[in-house]
């Protein structure tokens, strides 16, 4: 249940940051405001690692395989991305999509157990749920 109430408040949020960066983007320009959000980014969590995890900071190093390590910089370019869709598309539409494509690739990544998730069996149940999630996002865009 946990799980299930803070991936509501993450979602909420990320909509929330997308907005906001949007809106830093517009008075900067989009890389100065990825980097402002990458930098704040930064702050929080030594600030939470300084609080709560002391001595661990290094073994971040230790993880393998070291590709792993790229989440940052991947984080850069979903900034970056999130911030160009919101402002083309608007921040439902670009919301709608943006979770979509996490889903199917979240699916994907299961199904053939990419980067060392557990490999889970393909079902045509989850297929039907991302079928019906895709014809809401037509239905809510149809004008």
């Amino acid at each position: 249940m946990i799980g299930f109430l803070i991936a509501i408040i993450s979602g909420a949020l990320m909509s929330v940051q997308g907005v906001f960066n949007t809106q830093v983007t517009k008075a900067s320009g989009i890389w100065a405001a990825a980097a402002f959000v990458q930098f704040s980014a930064l702050l929080v969590c030594l600030g939470a690692w300084a609080m709560f995890e002391r001595g661990s900071l290094m073994r971040v190093f230790s993880v393998e395989p070291k590709y792993m390590l790229l989440g940052g910089a991947i984080g850069a370019f979903i900034t970056y991305t999130v911030v160009q869709s919101m402002s083309s598309l608007g921040p439902a539409k670009a919301a709608m999509l943006i979770v979509i494509s996490q889903l199917i690739v979240a699916y994907l990544i299961e199904v053939f157990g990419m980067f060392g998730v557990e490999k889970t069996g393909f079902s045509w149940r989850k297929i039907l749920g991302m079928g019906i999630a895709i014809v809401g996002i037509i239905i809510f865009k149809w004008k």
